[in-house]
């Protein structure tokens, strides 16, 4: 009756709720998008043709950008950044990651995104495009302006990005 949801649901939700949480920054937010991307998809789900991944991605993209819209924005005080450690040390690869994370969690909802999607997911720039629902223009626009945010953070100019995993 479920037409394949529940096997979709099955090999898909951890991989899902990693994107969500990409986004969001936060594992209760993420598990929240996920349970509502999947409502919403069961919904639709014998109109969706073909690998349903880009329906239920593009669900959860604009409802974290709906409820980012909604939330309050107040000021987030900014976190002390512990010294840099010896790169050997496998307490620096930490600091990177959390550098970075926050790094990336300082970007507008569209650009983490499209970052997310491109880098962490691997989608090419056209299937980011059609996720997010804008033009191609649009996505190389958000992702230029991305990089060069992320380019300029003291925090990132001084990490070793290759001992950064995922």
């Amino acid at each position: 009756m479920d037409d394949g949801f529940a096997e979709y649901v099955a090999h898909r939700h951890l991989r899902l709720c990693r994107m969500a949480y990409l986004l969001a920054r936060d594992w209760g937010t993420a598990e929240d998008l996920v349970q509502t991307a999947l409502a919403k998809a069961w919904l639709a789900w014998r109109r969706i043709e073909g690998n349903p991944d880009p329906y239920v991605y593009r669900i959860i993209v604009n409802t974290h950008a709906s409820w980012w819209r909604r939330r309050w924005r107040g000021e987030i005080p900014a976190e002390t950044v512990p010294e840099r450690a010896d790169p050997r040390d496998p307490a620096a690869e930490v600091d990177d990651q959390a550098a970075l994370w926050s790094a990336i969690g300082t970007l507008s909802p569209r650009q983490r995104a499209v970052v997310v999607l491109h880098y962490f997911e691997g989608r090419t720039l056209t299937q980011v495009a059609d996720i997010v629902g804008c033009s191609l223009g649009a996505v190389k626009t958000q992702l230029s302006r991305a990089l060069t945010r992320l380019r300029v953070d003291p925090d990132i100019q001084t990490m070793n990005l290759e001992r950064v995993q995922r």
